[in-house]
């Protein structure tokens, strides 16, 4: 079922008179007529959740968005940095318009004055036809001023970032928006609330994924949505697979899909013969989870991956096969979240430089027992003290890791064992 890739069932979806054709904007036109808070209430009962990673429940967090204020904003997440992911894009270029409607349908709900869609700096040529489509909108009275004849007007933006990772945290892209450093912000006030949203006025900051879902709720109800999926992850969840299997890509699915259904019938399984060692699960930033018989049959839920201490996140799959060394993966994106760190707070900021020091150490042969036991001293005392969860995100690499495949890292002791990239390596 594809509720998100219309393009499989609905060739040149992306074209406004064949969106317009094929039930397009029929959900912008009913949200019209009934008032915000049904809208939100609809929302809510629909059990539709962030798609952007934390799985928030998307109607409760329109719900706290005061409605007294006389200027609100809707932010569309599209920085899409996550290593591993690339769901975003693919609904952005090929169903442009369900994004825009769903953009719509919240800035409605919450009463919003604007929306401004955040892509990342790459994805110029995206932003370039999301505009083409906003005017596109706007020649049909279905954004800008005075949208079909009802009195309210609310203008759709796209802006650009500069490629920072960061920018994917809601508060540093609300920062980035401003025209400030891509920093996360002290809360409280929280973006929804006055004093913490865009320009200090309350913001609903909500991912590419969760609001193209939005005209589908608004068109089918919400007992349509909650019959997709399971009771607590309801409907469809695009999973981005790469890495070692067959065939990479974006696969929509119901949420409670098995992982072999996504990883054999649709991923075509391992390379060459090879077998399933590890998946991250939310790209670098989601605790590494050991693949067996039992992770392969599980459903794949929010609660699921969390009972075997993960997260689903944005399903950005990573998998790794038996040939993969863990403590040089770790090594790779500790690399990342140091390159990545905004520097802001110190925790992140100088944990983030001493594991990806001591992970080289590891993996160049120079380490020893007391090594590992620092690491993980140094990535627990990052967790839980930083601004932003990118802190949380550094040290999962170390943790999770070094938990579940220590054996991997304890070759390396005592000079037992050197990756090849470091073999020769000076001190």
């Amino acid at each position: 079922m594809n509720i998100l890739f219309r393009e499989k069932e609905v060739a040149n979806v992306h074209e406004f008179d064949v969106y317009a054709a094929n039930g397009g904007f029929d959900a912008l036109k009913k949200s019209l007529s009934m008032t915000p808070k049904e809208v939100i209430d609809l929302v809510k009962a629909s059990n539709l959740r962030g798609r952007g990673g934390a799985g928030f429940p998307t109607g409760v967090k329109w719900s706290f968005i005061p409605q007294n204020e006389a200027v609100k904003y809707v932010a569309v997440n599209a920085d899409e940095s996550e290593p591993g992911t690339f769901k975003d894009r693919q609904i952005m270029e090929n169903n442009p318009y369900q994004l825009l409607e769903g953009s719509l349908i919240c800035a409605w709900a919450i009463q919003a004055t604007a929306v401004y869609i955040y892509l990342r700096g790459e994805y110029w040529e995206v932003a370039a036809q999301l505009d083409r489509c906003i005017a596109k909108m706007q020649e049909h009275n279905l954004a800008g001023e005075n949208i079909l004849g009802k009195g309210w007007s609310c203008p759709i933006y796209t802006h650009l970032g500069a490629g920072a990772y960061i920018c994917g945290e809601e508060s540093a892209l609300l920062n980035s928006l401003e025209g400030k450093l891509g920093q996360p912000r002290v809360r409280p006030p929280f973006p929804a609330q006055k004093g913490g949203g865009l320009y200090g006025e309350p913001t609903v900051v909500n991912n590419v994924e969760t609001l193209a879902n939005v005209p589908w709720i608004m068109v089918n109800g919400a007992d349509a949505y909650k019959s997709i999926g399971t009771e607590r992850s309801s409907g469809t969840k695009i999973f981005c697979l790469s890495g070692d299997v067959q065939r990479p890509g974006n696969y929509e699915l119901p949420l409670g899909t098995t992982m072999r259904e996504l990883l054999y019938t649709h991923g075509g399984g391992p390379k060459d013969g090879r077998t399933f060692k590890a998946l991250l699960p939310s790209g670098a930033s989601g605790p590494i989870l050991p693949l067996s018989e039992e992770t392969l049959d599980m459903e794949m839920t929010y609660e699921t991956f969390a009972s075997k201490g993960t997260v689903l996140g944005s399903a950005s799959f990573i998998l790794l096969d038996d040939t993969r060394d863990i403590a040089w993966a770790a090594s790779k994106m500790i690399k990342f979240f140091k390159h990545e760190s905004c520097g802001k707070c110190t925790p992140c900021r100088e944990g983030t430089y001493w594991m990806d020091k001591m992970l080289d150490r590891v993996v160049s042969g120079k380490a020893t027992s007391k090594d590992l036991d620092t690491i993980l001293d140094v990535a627990s005392n990052i967790q839980g003290v930083t601004l932003c969860a990118l802190g949380d995100f550094a040290a999962n690499p170390v943790l999770a890791t070094i938990k579940n495949f220590r054996s991997e890292f304890e070759e390396y002791l005592d000079g037992g064992k050197v990756t090849a990239i470091h073999a020769g390596a000076a001190d």
